[in-house]
């Protein structure tokens, strides 16, 4: 009874809330240049789940946190490690740790708290650091995948191909590029005025989403999101299909049945993280482009999923499905257990 009560408090004052928002907001003054605050809706219809929605994603952030900052201190710590694959592999845990701390815990304060209110400026930073370090995310998969390439195609060259200054350029690039293609974002978002409403609807500030509160033509605006995404999606998953055609043609003709099925089981796992990083991805482009016809809620849980899901597989698959990684964890374990005893 007391659960019901807070809930229904809750629900009272997130819609007086939107009350005096609508009351503050009139759509016929078109001088509002630039809001204050936003105020994010979370799950459009499913508002009434969030507080039990939330357990399972504060989990997933959970396990992110604790198995990436894994991943780079044992990677910082043992120079065995200092291999191009577990380089770029703490470059994945980073931009892990940044994407999913830049949205899960403000939507755990939506779904928890009611906390609503989002700052203008914080806002258009969030979507920031959301669309840059996701550019970022299929990016270090593309050099993952062209590691593994060299490695099993070219074994024999695999560390002069791969030095760490061209490695530290990889990086570098995968960086520059998500920086210098989504920094316009704010920018343009900045510049345009809102009359509309100051309620997102959505869990976080998406550009798409903001993008619809202003009160002028948004056409130019969205078509250059739009076509930024999908060139740097397209491309960089055409060159991964690529690598992992080629790395599966080489695995198919090693001599050794043991060898191939090893590496068989060990790209297969890649290959279901990076399936899902772009399933959802290509869900959201289309439900954007062609889908106005999906539920809202289903579309927002959507891009939940393609912002949570990756930086919670990415330290299971890359770091406790590799050996050189598990037994390093393992054995800090057994030494610290027997300090206890």
């Amino acid at each position: 009874m007391i659960l019901a009560q807070s809930f229904c408090h809750k629900k009272e004052d997130s819609i007086s809330k939107r009350q005096k928002v609508a009351e503050q907001w009139d759509p016929a003054n078109k001088s509002q240049t630039s809001p204050d605050t936003f105020l994010l809706m979370g799950i459009p219809g499913l508002e009434h789940l969030h507080v039990w929605i939330g357990i399972p994603f504060c989990s997933m952030y959970v396990v992110a946190v604790v198995g990436n900052m894994t991943i780079l201190v044992v990677v910082r710590t043992e120079r065995s490690l200092h291999e191009p694959m577990f380089l770029f592999l703490s470059m994945l845990s980073v931009t892990d740790l940044v994407l999913s701390t830049s949205t899960l815990p403000r939507m755990l304060c939506l779904f928890w708290l009611g906390a609503q209110d989002i700052a203008f400026d914080a806002c258009l930073t969030q979507m920031f650091f959301i669309h840059s370090f996701t550019a970022m995310e299929s990016g270090f998969f593309l050099s993952m995948a062209i590691d593994r390439y060299v490695a099993i195609c070219h074994p024999l060259r695999h560390t002069t191909i791969l030095t760490h200054t061209r490695i530290a350029k990889m990086g570098a690039s995968v960086v520059l590029r998500g920086v210098a293609f989504f920094s316009p974002h704010p920018v343009l978002l900045r510049q345009l005025p809102y009359c509309r409403t100051q309620i997102i609807a959505h869990t976080y500030c998406e550009f798409m989403a903001v993008v619809k509160l202003a009160c002028v033509d948004t056409g130019p605006t969205k078509r250059y999101s739009l076509s930024v995404a999908s060139v740097i999606g397209s491309c960089d998953g055409l060159f991964i299909a690529v690598s992992y055609v080629l790395i599966l043609r080489a695995v198919f003709h090693l001599p050794s049945r043991e060898a191939s099925l090893k590496a068989l089981g060990t790209c297969g796992s890649h290959v279901c993280v990076i399936l899902v990083f772009y399933s959802t991805a290509v869900f959201t482009f289309l439900t954007h482009r062609f889908g106005h016809s999906v539920a809202p809620h289903i579309h927002i849980f959507i891009a939940n999923i393609y912002l949570l899901v990756p930086p919670f597989l990415n330290p299971i698959v890359y770091g406790i499905r590799t050996k050189k990684i598990r037994d390093r964890v393992l054995s800090s374990l057994t030494v610290k257990v027997a300090q206890l005893y």
